[in-house]
Order: C-alpha cells, then sequence, then structure tokens
C-alpha cells in the first residue's frame, strides 16, 4: 500500500506517536455493552474490478460481535480507561499501518507495532521477497467492517481478537519492474483476524499485534 496523498501521511505520523494511546483510551462515550444472548496476511479469491483510484473508506456497523462481550467487560474491569470505540478505530489504524510496513518492507516500523514472534514472521517473508527480487504495490482499497470478536484477561495480560473484511488492490513486480502477479485495478477481499495484546502489569499503554489469521 502507498501513503495517500500529503494529508495522510501527516496522520500516519501523528499515528506513529498516538496510536497505542487511542487503542484503549475512554472518552466517556464508549458502546455500551448489552448482556450475551444464551449462548498471515490472506488474499481470497474474489475480486471487484475498480474504475478509479478511491480514498481509503470505512463503512460503518457494529463493531462488537455478542461472543466478545463478556470477555470485553473483564478487560474494562482491570483497566478502567479502555475504551471500545477508540480501540476499534485504533486498530483500523495499525491494520492499515502494519499492512503498509510489510508491503514496504519496514522492519523499523514493525519492531514497535507487533510483538517479537509475529514480526520474525513479517522478516522471514521480507527476506524471502528481497531474495526473490520481488516488489510489492499493493494498496489497502477499503475496510469494509472491524469487529471484536474475542477478548479477555489472562495473567493481566489483556487480549483482544479483531475481525477486518478488506478490499486489496495489490501487484507484484521483478526486478526489472515487470508484473508479475496481480493488478492494481482489481481489488481481492481479505478476511483476517488479528490479536492485539497488552500486559496491564505495566503503565506502558502499548497494544502490539501477537497473532494473525485468517477469518
Amino acid at each position: 500500500m502507498t501513503v495517500y496523498i500529503i494529508l495522510f501521511a501527516f496522520v500516519a505520523g501523528f499515528l506513529a506517536l498516538r496510536l497505542y494511546a487511542v487503542l484503549g483510551k475512554r472518552t466517556g462515550h464508549e458502546q455500551v455493552l448489552h448482556k450475551p444472548a444464551e449462548e498471515r496476511v490472506p488474499v481470497p479469491p474474489m475480486q471487484r474490478t475498480i474504475d478509479v483510484v478511491p480514498e481509503v473508506r470505512e463503512t460503518g456497523g457494529r463493531n462488537i460481535e455478542a461472543g466478545a462481550e463478556a470477555g470485553l467487560r473483564q478487560v474494562i474491569q482491570a483497566d478502567s480507561s479502555f475504551d471500545v470505540a477508540q480501540f476499534v478505530d485504533g486498530s483500523k489504524a495499525a491494520y492499515r499501518m502494519i499492512l503498509e510496513a510489510f508491503w514496504k518492507g519496514d522492519e523499523e516500523t514493525l519492531a514497535w507495532l507487533v510483538e517479537d514472534d509475529v514480526r520474525a514472521g513479517f522478516s522471514q517473508a521480507i527476506a524471502d521477497r528481497n531474495e526473490a527480487g520481488h516488489v510489492l504495490e499493493n494498496r489497502l482499497v477499503a475496510i469494509e467492517r472491524a469487529a471484536i470478536v474475542e477478548a479477555g484477561v489472562e495473567n493481566k495480560v489483556a487480549r483482544i481478537a479483531v475481525r477486518f473484511d478488506a478490499d486489496i488492490a495489490s501487484v507484484t513486480r521483478d526486478k526489472d519492474g515487470n508484473v508479475i502477479a496481480g493488478s492494481l485495478t482489481d481489488a481481492v477481499e481479505a478476511h483476517d483476524i488479528w490479536t492485539f495484546a497488552r500486559s496491564l502489569r505495566s503503565d506502558d499503554p502499548n497494544w502490539k499485534l501477537v497473532e494473525t489469521d485468517e477469518a
């Protein structure tokens, strides 16, 4: 993905300083949790044709799935400053930033956004890509939906899993600049579940990506 215009570059720089604080600060206007009822970056095959190059858009929708509500209560009970709506917004920013860093091969940015195990996987993929002489020209077209699907606290560590439904346009070029895969005019649907974690024993408000999976 490439950085979108000067304004987005400014926003990304701001997020680099404030992202983790955004991933959990309570404002007093957080979404009310209702009582529960009884009860590695994918590229799926479906394509969507893009006629023009759009700005990144994010559509609305419920951002907590029913099975996550009890776990979110645990997080809020353990950390009274936690805010659900701001966490979801911050997770979308993290999703964009991490994808962009991976596509660019920016391991310095990945180092402060993801835990070591996840970083190792990204680093190996980047190394393999560089060895093959491949360059990615990927673009996050839209985050259609981001929803918390699981949450909880264990051993004073809060973990929150977020499902992202997104459209991604991608192109892979060889060392000579020839397109060998993908298209920037055809987007594919991506369905990911990313898990973020933070130690509640620490005053550090930082949340990091600790696990990725396909939805």
